[in-house]
């Protein structure tokens, strides 16, 4: 919790001081440096990379290394991990495909997994996956889950522990992925990087790092042994939380989603819809991965709203039927890690103004 309330209270105060300022990259450059150095010293991070996006203007801050082995220096191409942040990519591929035709997000699991039709997923829908309303899904796959038929096999048994209440999961958001690719008919790997991303212009953002672009994958550091460390593969990996991505491509996904111009209206429909209010936690409203706060809000309920104890735990909440629009004078946010590296995205539509960070160690 403590690691959490400074980094919040820090993004806090980077993004209600840009605003106030006429924006110059030095401005940007000083500001950064200012919140994040002592972030850098205490936690021991190799390299940071914070990326600002105003007015659909770029402006970088970079400091340390990629990788300490080889002295390569941390720069806004840098490739990252990006943990759990990778859940948006997930859901935006969802609505893509939901305006394609491909699959409705209203409709039960069991309907697009034939393999658990008379179980619980009758009544959980794949909008529920999206926003972890599942009842009570595990934060992680089993141990003794091998692959995905193992997974949908264990799922078949699995009972919720209060329908429809809300539970952080990996499963749930990695059984989102693996549905939508396969209505899309690729795998998950195939659908992001040739349907998604392409949408997106992204360019560096991938599932496996291509073998030319290597040398800009940073390692991470394990926060125990400090030893240099990537994500190991696992059940629905990269449905989760297996995507790196640079801070230039996440500026390019913070852009279209504040609706600079550029991606397709289909695409844009698609972001809309991941941004729309389903439910209402005690803290925040909960769109397709997307956690909402009002606008200006207080450090305090940011903190509650991240502290690891709220996150597993199965709470209920409140439907929004219909969903809320997208609204503009809110700050949406998401925070991701793997053993190496730790990654947080904000936008504040009201703005313009969106905000990535990320660094290699967790």
């Amino acid at each position: 919790m403590k690691k959490i309330g400074l980094l919040v209270s820090l993004l806090f105060s980077f993004s209600t001081a840009l605003p106030a300022q006429v924006v110059t990259k030095g401005k940007v450059a000083d500001l950064a440096e200012h919140s994040f150095s002592s972030v850098v010293a205490s936690y021991d991070i190799p390299g940071l990379v914070v990326g600002v996006t105003m007015r659909g203007e770029h402006y970088f801050y970079a400091t340390g290394l990629a990788s300490r082995e080889e002295n390569i220096a941390a720069t806004p191409d840098t490739i990252f991990e990006l943990g759990s942040v990778s859940k948006i990519f997930n859901v935006s591929l969802a609505a893509l495909a939901e305006q394609r035709g491909k699959l409705e997000l209203g409709s039960a699991v069991s309907d697009r997994v034939a393999e658990l039709r008379e179980s619980a997923f009758d009544d959980i829908r794949l909008m529920d996956l999206a926003t972890h309303t599942t009842g009570g899904l595990p934060l992680q796959v089993p141990t003794t889950v091998q692959d995905v038929p193992d997974l949908i096999d264990w799922l078949a048994d699995w009972q919720p522990q209060q329908e429809g209440t809300r539970s952080y999961s990996n499963i749930g958001i990695g059984l989102l992925g693996h549905i939508t690719s396969d209505a899309l008919g690729m795998s998950y790997s195939e659908a992001t990087e040739q349907v998604l991303f392409p949408a997106m212009g992204l360019e560096s953002t991938s599932v496996d790092v291509p073998e030319g672009a290597m040398d800009r994958y940073a390692f991470g550091y394990d926060r125990k042994t400090n030893e240099p460390i990537r994500v190991n593969p696992g059940v629905l990996d990269a449905e989760a939380y297996g995507l790196k991505s640079t801070a230039r491509d996440m500026l390019r996904l913070l852009d279209l989603e504040l609706g600079h111009t550029g991606g397709s209206s289909e695409l844009s429909a698609a972001l809309e819809r991941t941004r729309q209010g389903q439910t209402k936690t005690p803290y925040y409203v909960q769109g397709m991965i997307w956690e909402q706060y009002p606008w200006p809000v207080s450090l305090k309920q940011m903190e509650k709203g991240a502290e690891y104890n709220f996150v597993p735990r199965t709470k209920p909440v409140e439907r929004f039927d219909p969903p809320i629009p997208p609204q503009r004078d809110v700050i949406l946010n998401k925070t991701g890690s793997t053993n190496g590296f730790g990654a947080y995205v904000a936008l504040l539509p009201g703005e313009d103004l969106g905000i990535v960070v990320l660094a290699n160690r967790n």
